[in-house]
């Protein structure tokens, strides 16, 4: 079974997206309507930015969504997919791509999202940090341990798991992890605690939106972040797609569980080449490619 993954924050570039806008009507059509649709021309950002500019939560993720979401409906004929999944902001770019959401309201989403959780952030300063070598149950004990806030965010890969938090919760964390062994523990160049509880007035706030917006059937089951299962039940999907913000991404889970179900080909839909990484981690003899 042909599975397409979609990569989240932190696998922008400058550049990116440039050559579908130029090589193709299709994709330069739904940029403009982009542009139109958020307020200002992303696609300058996006095609001759800086670094800095990318780096804007409210900028990255719409970014990322477009590259992912038009570089998918380029693919025309060829694109069926039979399951997908997206990395935290990339599983709205797998519900357009799948049917659940339009175009126009994945992005009107994730929009909201960007500009909830750069509030979030702003009113509680806070990071994450990628923890290495250590099994996830030894990183849940000690997180636990912890008297800040500071949970497991991004289950990644085996050996491979972030943790989201307070400043002093991670410096805390990252110390007691070193200790039990951990290969690397290091701060990632992030706005904030993404998937923990320090985003609960962003998911409040994306909830009133999520709610507002039309859940159509989709066309094949989408593996979610929350849970790690293929949901096809719209309301279902909605429910989950709100928890999402304050609870981890199971992605380690997922890669398992789509494989387990039938998935013989990944294909990463979006910039980088991340997720195709992580699966090769889970199961070296699965094919993954880039769209």
């Amino acid at each position: 079974m042909k599975a397409y993954v979609f990569p989240g924050q932190g696998a922008q570039f400058v550049g990116m997206g440039k050559d579908l806008y130029d090589n193709s009507p299709l994709a330069k059509e739904m940029f403009e309507e982009a542009n139109k649709i958020l307020g200002f021309r992303i696609t300058d950002l996006m095609f001759s930015g800086t670094d800095e500019d990318l780096k804007q939560t409210n900028v990255t993720q719409p970014a990322i969504f477009l590259h992912s979401v038009i570089l998918a409906k380029t693919l025309g004929e060829s694109f069926k997919p039979e399951m997908v999944a997206g990395h935290s902001l990339g599983e709205f770019s797998a519900l357009v791509a799948n049917g659940t959401l339009s175009f126009e309201d994945g992005l009107r989403l994730v929009s909201k999202r960007a500009q909830a959780m750069q509030k979030a952030c702003e009113a509680e300063p806070s990071t994450m940090a990628a923890i290495l070598g250590l099994d996830d149950e030894v990183v849940e004990k000690i997180c636990a341990e912890i008297n800040e806030v500071v949970v497991p965010a991004n289950y990644n890969s085996p050996g491979q798991l972030v943790i989201s938090g307070s400043h002093k919760g991670i410096d805390l964390a990252i110390e007691k992890l070193t200790a039990a062994g951990a290969k690397r523990a290091m701060k990632l160049m992030v706005g904030g605690a993404f998937h923990s509880p320090l985003m609960e007035p962003a998911r409040a706030e994306l909830a009133a939106a999520i709610n507002n917006t039309t859940f159509n059937k989709p066309i094949c089951p989408v593996y979610q972040n929350v849970n790690a299962k293929a949901v096809v039940e719209p309301s279902e999907i909605k429910e989950n797609l709100i928890q999402q913000l304050t609870a981890p991404v199971r992605w380690t889970q997922i890669a398992i569980n789509m494989i387990a179900d039938g998935a013989s080909h990944f294909t990463e839909v979006g910039p980088g080449k991340v997720l195709q990484g992580l699966i090769k981690k889970v199961s070296r003899d699965i094919p993954t490619e880039s769209a």
